[in-house]
């Protein structure tokens, strides 16, 4: 009889996204994490859970007359989120992460907890306020380093640098 532990694959990287550059320093830690660990990375954007909605001021051209979100928001978020992580998956050049983008209705926080029931990893920005509202706030980093059941990483804003 074989006693030997089967092991199974690493789970990918999950990485909230919401456009913004904290969200973007995010993704490159993400990116640059699966490069070292051979695995792929999932970048997940959560829209219209209520506060985390595009405002009117990010994305006019997305909500009608009764500030209903349009049919086609999916489409749209799903689209600028798989150009922003591909973009910076060049950057971070070879070798090539695979990348899957997930884009979903709801609340960040239960969002991207869902997203990363087969992670290896999960990775947030300190906060966000990107096109499509604030997906990595500060409750939501809380929210998911509290009730996450992966290690979680926050990443914080770029250093400031003293004026002197």
């Amino acid at each position: 009889m074989n006693t030997t532990p089967t092991t199974r694959p690493a789970g990918p990287i999950v990485v909230g996204t919401d456009g913004s550059e904290l969200a973007r320093r995010a993704v490159l830690f993400a990116l640059r994490e699966a490069q070292l660990r051979g695995v792929g990375v999932r970048a997940v954007c959560a829209y219209g859970g209520g506060r985390t909605e595009p405002s009117n001021r990010a994305m006019t051209g997305w909500r009608d007359a009764g500030s209903e979100p349009l049919p086609h928001l999916h489409d749209a978020v799903a689209r600028e989120v798989t150009d922003s992580v591909e973009e910076l998956r060049q950057q971070v050049g070879e070798p090539h992460v695979e990348v899957e983008v997930r884009c979903e209705r709801g609340r960040p926080a239960k969002v991207l907890l869902e997203e990363s029931q087969d992670a290896t990893m999960l990775v947030v920005g300190t906060r966000g306020a990107g096109l499509w509202g604030r997906l990595t706030l500060g409750s939501t980093s809380t929210e998911v380093v509290h009730h996450a059941h992966l290690p979680v990483v926050v990443v914080p804003p770029e250093p400031r640098t003293p004026h002197g």
